[in-house]
């Protein structure tokens, strides 16, 4: 056996990453569904955020103790600006705003939601941003929110100073009720008591309890809060690529499907002998060598000769074609893999081992029985020759003229002599391609790039083995065109051949050497 062959594979790459890449790829519908979820997710945002604006203003909190007083104080640690946080924050100041906004009390806590408080490090100024709809009432509401808070800290601030003034004013109403009197000895004392507590009303009542200023005033913004339609766009295409890659990761790795070389003679432990590429044309145009010239019929051509150098000076021998479940690309292999070894001057038989669920021979050209030149000596009883056009003629034999058994498929196939190549049923599903391979030389699988899955070709192997069948390779095929209707291409036959007789409404009789073949009428 030659060594190992090696094709122009496009999945079979030594790095690993390259592999990975290329594997995703074969999944290029989920990432182009990543990408278009990710742009319009990114338009959604924007179309979200087009209607959403926010303006800020800024208060100073000033101190009520006296500057000039308080020596060694520093100004920061005067006001506690995380309090004044929480208070600017508060329900309170909502209420207050919501009233200067000329909106009901029952809409404070909904004011109140949209606004945030923030204090820039080291200073004494609050920041109020407030979010709405339209750039009008952003501004508006950030200005009514700054106006609150001064406004709830000087009602506070002047609350304080009613409360220290208050005790104060009733020690000097009792003083003044006692100076009022007769007793001249305590006047001296009450009256210097009466002056320092006035004296400490006026320094209270002096105080500025106003609570600050607004530094900046709000102002309508020009464009709306967030990021940009462009940078949206571009954060939704990253995330939907991002996606997309996700999905093809995993669809990828849940695929059980062949989808490379590599793939193939990993799971049947054998040599791919050919891959079929993708042509156009008919799927009733079964014979592609000697008829059409494409790179599907050289690739029948390699694919005999390869097998010619596997089999050696011994020959071919007798070749099964099989595929794990559908059997029609089996049929195509077989056939031109015939016409291709007649091409090269070898005697071929084409045996059809199970005619009965096989619509082979109403798919090739058939000629009418003729008596044998001396070429044509080694055609087997029950054969007729199909005429493959430029290639020459090869022999067409079915198992149906020797009986309905699995014992027919044995009496069809020559002892020695001519390469004969079998094709029978799908190898899972049909008992008797079990049977067949035990008769041949070697077996040649047929599978199809993206449609056979990997367990379907690891069972074939282990029937192969079980059956002490020789496997000879796998045949990868990329795809076929689509076959047309039976019906007419069995009338078009029967007008290019002639001597056909129908015996009923199922099949059709040709004659053929001592006796007529008779094929079922699909």
């Amino acid at each position: 056996m030659t060594g190992p062959i090696h094709f122009d594979d496009r999945y079979d790459e030594p790095d690993q990453l390259r592999d990975q890449l290329r594997r995703l790829l074969r999944h290029r519908v989920l990432i182009a569904l990543g990408l278009l979820l990710g742009v319009l997710s990114g338009l959604a945002l924007a179309q979200q955020r087009a209607h959403t604006y926010t303006s800020t203003s800024e208060a100073l909190v000033r101190s009520t103790a006296d500057p000039f007083g308080a020596v060694g104080v520093s100004a920061d640690n005067q006001v506690s600006m995380t309090t004044e946080m929480q208070i600017a924050g508060s329900a309170a100041v909502a209420l207050r705003a919501a009233r200067l906004m000329g909106q009901p009390d029952t809409r404070a806590a909904g004011l109140g939601a949209r606004v945030r408080v923030t204090n820039p490090q080291k200073s004494q100024v609050l920041r109020f941003e407030f979010t709405a709809g339209t750039p009008q009432r952003a501004a508006r509401g950030a200005n009514a929110f700054a106006e609150a808070y001064l406004g709830d800290r000087k009602s506070r601030n002047e609350a304080a100073v009613q409360r220290a003034t208050r005790a104060l004013d009733q020690q000097i109403s009792v003083l003044n009720q006692q100076l009022a009197g007769d007793q001249l000895a305590a006047k001296s004392a009450a009256q210097n008591q009466l002056y320092t507590l006035q004296k400490r009303v006026l320094d209270i009542r002096s105080r500025d309890t106003d609570a600050g200023d607004v530094v900046r005033r709000a102002v309508p913004p020009a464009l709306p809060v967030g990021p940009g339609l462009r940078t949206l766009l571009a954060l939704g295409l990253v995330c939907g690529l991002l996606l997309g890659i996700v999905m093809a990761w995993v669809r990828s790795s849940l695929d059980t499907r062949i989808r490379s070389v590599g793939e193939a003679q990993t799971a049947m432990g054998a040599p791919v002998l050919g891959m079929l590429p993708r042509e156009g044309g008919s799927g009733d145009d079964l014979l592609r060598v000697g008829r059409t010239e494409g790179l599907r019929a050289e690739a029948y051509r390699a694919m005999a000769f390869r097998l010619r150098q596997i089999a050696g000076p011994s020959g071919l021998g007798r070749v099964l074609v099989v595929a794990p479940r559908q059997a029609a690309a089996a049929e195509e292999v077989a056939a031109n893999l015939a016409a291709a070894l007649a091409d090269d001057g070898d005697e071929v038989l084409l045996v059809d081992a199970a005619p009965d669920t096989s619509d082979l021979a109403t798919r090739m050209p058939l000629m009418p029985y003729e008596a044998p030149t001396l070429e044509e000596a080694f055609l087997p009883a029950g054969s007729v020759l199909v005429d493959a056009d430029l290639t020459g003629r090869f022999a067409f034999s079915s198992s149906g003229a020797y009986g309905a058994h699995t014992r027919a498929a044995h009496r069809a196939l020559p002892d020695a002599g001519s390469s004969t190549v079998v094709v029978t049923g799908p190898f899972i599903d049909n008992a008797d391609a079990l049977v067949v391979a035990q008769r041949v030389d070697g077996i040649v699988v047929v599978a199809d790039l993206g449609g056979t899955r990997r367990d379907d070709l690891r069972q074939v192997q282990e029937l192969i083995g079980c059956a002490g069948g020789r496997l000879l390779g796998t045949v990868l095929d990329a795809g076929r065109p689509r076959r047309r209707l039976a019906v007419p291409r069995m009338l078009r036959r029967r007008r290019q051949y002639g001597p056909a007789s129908y015996t009923d409404s199922s099949t059709m009789d040709l004659p053929v050497q001592d006796g007529t073949l008779t094929v079922s009428r699909r």
